[in-house]
């Protein structure tokens, strides 16, 4: 069920049938609230919402070559997934999202670290996810991750 793919539009055309259209959906809601900075990229081989090195240019620490990774969308065998590092990081976001998630959808969250899996496909959360894009800015992202990774971090 995986989409493949070396660009977004290839990812975004190489989907299995039942998933094209909520997994655009949910690509369409994450670009149009994206805010200045982020953009639509490959990010780990698969659709994702990236600071560019233009904006920073160290790259994901774990992979310099990669752009800083914030969010992304997969499909999976049993779900569309959608990851977002903001939340993982935001001890309050995440509990915003978490408030918010079952006044948006009856489907019950399905939740990692920074992975939320969409097993109902019909019942996305379109709505709360581009609320959830506009909450964390380039520079509030970059900062927070700077942060994390400490003082051994590359500045830009």
């Amino acid at each position: 069920m995986k989409a493949e793919g070396k660009t977004v539009d290839e990812i975004l055309n190489n989907l299995p049938e039942d998933r094209v259209k909520p997994f655009n959906t949910l690509h369409d809601v994450i670009v149009k609230n994206l805010p200045e900075g982020f953009e639509a990229a490959i990010s780990y081989g698969g659709l994702g919402y990236v600071i560019p090195h233009t904006m920073y240019p160290a790259g994901y620490h774990c992979k310099p070559s990669e752009p800083l990774p914030f969010a992304g969308i997969a499909s999976q065998k049993h779900s569309i997934n959608f990851y977002h590092m903001g939340m993982y990081s935001d001890p309050k976001l995440m509990k915003w999202f978490v408030t918010e998630y079952p006044r948006h959808t009856k489907q019950k969250l399905d939740m990692g670290k920074s992975c939320v899996r969409f097993n109902k496909l019909d019942d996305i959360p379109y709505q709360l996810i581009g609320e959830l894009m506009q909450k964390m800015s380039a520079k509030e992202w970059i900062e927070m991750y700077d942060n994390m990774l400490g003082p051994k971090s590359k500045k830009t």
